[in-house]
């Protein structure tokens, strides 16, 4: 843990989802766990860890709360994208069978995302700060009647057995994260398959939102993700937005400069290398 440059933050407990999606995107580096994605944030700007890894959507339970209030404000530069395959492990303290079972212990989202077993099996979720954490705390108990929905590396760092493995309602569960540094890691004007994240403001009056994405249409600039929020007196909306391509290239630049005619406030959070994953798929849809 002594080597900053090793180190890998992330929020949740040894195990979780995200401590998967570390060691898959990162296996030569050591992950680090964080109690909140503040914490996750503060890891990298004191210089504990080196990147963070932060989720930002899933394709079954949406995107993750709170997370883009607290980018902008994050002093880091989106530096990668990763996307993790969820498969979830229905899993239990060693003797267990699913019969036995009454409760099942997780993370909102996992719950969410295995609502259809859940149901079939007549159990009572019970809400947890992560997966990993629920599953250390039946192992903690020994309950047999308690199962936790988590991975299956909580499972072996737990002493857990998995009762049921892919307990997912969708086949397609995959969750995006998004790599964070200290300093932006731009991989060039000329570089193909970029990606760019940026945030603005626009006046909550008619016809702000249009007149704000003209430039990208007229200019042929794929929007792959466009999310709202709005301010505490609710008279003017932050939105969130991924696109494709470089700021520096011909149609994202003249689609920013047209955006600075009808908005406020654009900040970009980085510019990086699109996933492998998200080539593959020609994931989004037109902005």
């Amino acid at each position: 843990m002594s080597d900053r440059k090793n180190i890998l933050a992330f929020q949740g407990s040894l195990g979780a989802y995200s401590d998967m999606a570390c060691r898959s995107a990162y296996p030569e580096m050591t992950t680090l766990p964080s109690r909140s994605f503040e914490d996750t944030f503060e890891a990298v700007r004191s210089g504990a860890a080196a990147l963070a890894m932060i989720p930002i959507e899933n394709s079954v339970a949406g995107r993750v709360a709170d997370i883009h209030h607290l980018l902008p404000d994050s002093g880091l530069h989106i530096v990668a994208e990763h996307f993790q395959r969820v498969n979830h492990h229905l899993l239990g303290v060693t003797g267990a069978k699913i019969s036995d079972l009454t409760h099942v212990h997780s993370h909102i989202h996992a719950l969410n995302q295995c609502r259809k077993l859940i149901q079939e099996l007549r159990l009572e979720p019970v809400e947890h700060v992560d997966t990993a954490g629920a599953a250390a705390d039946i192992a903690a108990v020994g309950d047999k009647t308690q199962g936790a929905i988590a991975s299956e590396l909580a499972a072996g760092m737990d002493g857990l057995v998995s009762l049921m493995a892919g307990i997912e309602d969708a086949d397609h569960n995959t969750t995006r994260f998004i790599v964070m540094a200290a300093e932006p890691n731009d991989p060039g004007v000329d570089a193909a398959g970029v990606m760019t994240s940026f945030v603005f403001r626009v006046r909550n009056v008619p016809a702000a939102l249009y007149k704000s994405l003209g430039g990208f249409a007229t200019n042929g600039v794929n929007l792959t993700k466009l999310e709202s929020y709005v301010d505490a007196g609710f008279v003017a909306a932050q939105f969130y937005a991924d696109a494709e391509g470089h700021p520096e290239q011909k149609a994202l630049k003249m689609a920013l400069e047209e955006l600075e005619f009808v908005t406020h406030e654009i900040k970009i959070l980085g510019v990086y290398p699109a996933h492998p994953f998200r080539l593959q798929h020609n994931g989004g849809e037109e902005g």
